[in-house]
């Protein structure tokens, strides 16, 4: 496997992190299903989203994969009135990353960074190291000091 962005930055930085790795099925990138393959608590295992807000424009959310962005919240915590989710033809020459494969770390450029607040509940948590069949396990807290980021209430309840 070839070091990403995010594991290239990670090492750098000497952060305490694992790369775990698993077989991707390109018709199924749902993050239960990484969770699953990887055998983690769903709850553990963070996607990123992409998002562009009235006012700040680009943000980037890490909330658990197995529930929604509640945009009204993701605005109210960025400093927006209004946020959308960016295209997915947009993601790649924005990031540098694709769809099942968009770690919140390494970017082509910086974008503020919000954490869902229920990272907290655990010692470390999954997020993508920046290509579709890799997870990073790493500290919430580290990985807030990497983004330069945040902690907010990002998730609907229904």
């Amino acid at each position: 496997m070839s070091k990403t962005n995010a594991i290239r930055i990670v090492e750098s930085l000497n952060i305490n992190h694992q790369v775990v790795s698993y077989d991707v099925d390109e018709n199924d990138l749902s993050g239960e299903t990484v969770a699953l393959k990887i055998g983690a608590d769903p709850e553990s295992v963070f996607k990123t989203l992409v998002c562009k807000g009235d006012k700040t424009g680009h943000i980037v959310f890490c909330i658990p994969v197995t529930l929604e962005l509640d945009l009204k919240k993701a605005a109210h915590s960025s400093g927006n009135k209004k946020v959308e989710m960016i295209k997915l033809k947009d993601l790649f020459p924005l990031t540098g990353y694709v769809r099942g494969g968009c770690s919140p770390i390494g970017m082509k450029k910086y974008f503020p960074t919000l954490i869902d607040e229920t990272a907290q509940l655990f010692e470390q948590i999954y997020v993508s190291a920046g290509a579709r069949g890799t997870q990073l396990l790493i500290s919430p807290d580290d990985l807030l000091k990497i983004t330069n980021g945040s902690y907010a209430d990002l998730i609907e309840f229904n």
